[in-house]
C-alpha cells in the first residue's frame, strides 16, 4: 500500500475498526474513507454499490458487523444471521466488481466448533459442531470466510480472513448488559470502588480460562498483513507449494482453512482476570463468585502460529493492556464517574 492509496475501513467507529483507523493514521496512511450508518447503511445493496462506484477505493477493510454477548447473540438469531450475511455480500461483492486491490475481511473465533481441540488451529474449522447459542453469527462469518476463498479462487481477488480472539481496548462497550466479561468487570469493580460497596458478583466458578489481546495489538496485526501478505502466503497446496488462483482455473488441489487466527496464545482464568483487574482498579473489596451461574465452555484458546510463520506477534501483555484500557475508560467517563 502507498500512503496515499485509498481505504476503506467499513465499521470504523467500533472497537476494531477505530483501532485500525488510529494505527493507519499513526502511520501516515493520509486517504481513509468511512462513512458513519446514517450516511451507508451497508445492508442497503443498492446504496453500497453506488458507493463503491463513487468512490472507488482500493483497499478494503470490512471491519462492520452486529455483534453483542450471549444473551444477544441467542435472543436475536434471525438479525445476527441475516445482517451479517447481507453487509458482506455487499462490501465483498462490491469490492469484487470495483477491481480492490486487497481486502481483510474480520470475523471472530467463535466460527470454531464448541469442542474444537485447544488451542485450536484454523484447521478446526467445520470439524463438528458450533456453538448453539451464538450458532447464527459463527454461520455468518464462516460464511464471509468461504466467500473470500472462493472469489480468490474463482476470480483471482486478494481477500483476507482474519479471526481475532477476545478483544479489549480503546472504544469497547462498556454495557454491564452488553459488554464482554473484561470490560464488565473493570466497571463493575470501579463503580463498587467509587461507590464504597464491600462486594462485586461474578458469573460462574472463575475457572474457565479465556485469551485475550490488545485492540491495538489486532489492530497492527491487521495493518501487516495488509501491508506484507496475500491471499497466496494464507495456505499451502497438497505439494507444499502456494500455487497463485487465477481466474477461472481448474483447481486440482482443494484450497481451504485460508483464515488466519490472530491471537495471543496464552490464556487466563477469570478468577485470575478478576484479580489483576481488582488490583488494578484498586478495589479493596471482596470478589463473590457464584458458581450457581453458568461457566461456558471452559478453555478457549487460539493457536497463533500460522500469524507468528507469518511475521507477527503481539506486544502487548494484558496487564498492562488492562491499565491503557482503564485509563481509557476514565478520561473518557468524566461525566458519569463523579
Amino acid at each position: 500500500m502507498n500512503k496515499t492509496s485509498k481505504i476503506y475501513i467499513a465499521g470504523h467507529r467500533g472497537l476494531v475498526g477505530s483501532a485500525i483507523f488510529k494505527n493507519l493514521s499513526s502511520k501516515g496512511y493520509t486517504n481513509l474513507v468511512y462513512k458513519t450508518h446514517k450516511e451507508l447503511n451497508l445492508l442497503d445493496t443498492n446504496a453500497v454499490a453506488e458507493f463503491f462506484k463513487n468512490e472507488k477505493p482500493e483497499y478494503v477493510i470490512l471491519a462492520a458487523a452486529k455483534v453483542g454477548g450471549i444473551v444477544a447473540n441467542n435472543t436475536y438469531r434471525a438479525d445476527f444471521i441475516y445482517e451479517n450475511l447481507q453487509i458482506q455480500n455487499n462490501v465483498i461483492h462490491q469490492s469484487y466488481l470495483n477491481g480492490v486491490t486487497k481486502l481483510l475481511f474480520l470475523g471472530s473465533t467463535c466460527i470454531y466448533p464448541k469442542n474444537a481441540p485447544q488451542p485450536m488451529k484454523e484447521e478446526s474449522l467445520l470439524t463438528s459442531e458450533l456453538e448453539y447459542t451464538n450458532e447464527p453469527y459463527a454461520i455468518a462469518k464462516i460464511a464471509g470466510i468461504k466467500m473470500c476463498e472462493s472469489y480468490n479462487i474463482q476470480y483471482g481477488t486478494n481477500f483476507i480472513s482474519v479471526m481475532p480472539t477476545n478483544l479489549y481496548g480503546p472504544n469497547d462497550n462498556f454495557d454491564l448488559e452488553k459488554s464482554h466479561v473484561l470490560p464488565a468487570l473493570l466497571r463493575k469493580m470501579h463503580e463498587a470502588k467509587v461507590n464504597n460497596t464491600p462486594k462485586v458478583e461474578i458469573w460462574g466458578s472463575g475457572k474457565p480460562r479465556r485469551e485475550f489481546l490488545y485492540s491495538e495489538d489486532m489492530a497492527d496485526a491487521c495493518v501487516f498483513l495488509l501491508e506484507n501478505r496475500d491471499f497466496v502466503d494464507t495456505y499451502q497446496s497438497e505439494d507444499g507449494t502456494n500455487d497463485s488462483c487465477t481466474p477461472n482455473s481448474i483447481k486440482t488441489t482443494e484450497i481451504r482453512n485460508t483464515h488466519i487466527n490472530i491471537g495471543t496464545g496464552v490464556d487466563i482464568s477469570i478468577k485470575e482476570l478478576a484479580e489483576t483487574i481488582k488490583k488494578i482498579v484498586d478495589y479493596k473489596g471482596e470478589l463473590y463468585f457464584d458458581s450457581s451461574k453458568p461457566d461456558g465452555t471452559m478453555v478457549k484458546l487460539t493457536d497463533p502460529s500460522k500469524l507468528h510463520a507469518l511475521g507477527w506477534r503481539h506486544t502487548v501483555e494484558l496487564e498492562d493492556g488492562i491499565r491503557r484500557v482503564y485509563e481509557w475508560y476514565l478520561e473518557n467517563n468524566k461525566d458519569n464517574l463523579d
